[in-house]
């Protein structure tokens, strides 16, 4: 798969990375993911995505200072890239073209 095509995983990541901004990183983006999408995921299965996601350059990361909470762990903080943000907008081109092509299901056009 090209690194514009989005798997719903990967785009409820990109999605949530842009909606926390600074305070986007591995846990956070789990929890912000169940509350917003009431869906199970793991750690593993943020980090495995959030990794692909940085090889196909769709999101960039920087590692935050280390935290006494944390046990002395440092945040790795991750930012959309440009074409993260060309990829997610191609997604959702996608998908609102389908939906008004489907009748029963399209927004009302009157």
């Amino acid at each position: 798969m090209s690194k514009e095509h989005l798997g719903e995983l990967e785009e409820l990541i990109l999605l949530v990375i842009l909606k926390l901004e600074k305070d986007a990183y591995g846990l956070a983006i789990r929890q912000e993911i169940i509350k917003q999408a009431q869906r199970s995921v793991t750690i593993g299965a943020v980090h495995g995505t959030v990794n692909r996601l940085e090889d196909k350059g769709l999101i960039e990361s920087e590692y935050g200072g280390a935290t006494e909470e944390r046990g002395g762990r440092r945040k790795r903080i991750l930012t959309v890239t440009a074409a993260g943000l060309k990829a997610l907008e191609r997604s959702k081109d996608v998908k609102m073209n389908l939906w008004q092509q489907i009748p029963v299901l399209a927004v009302n056009k009157s």
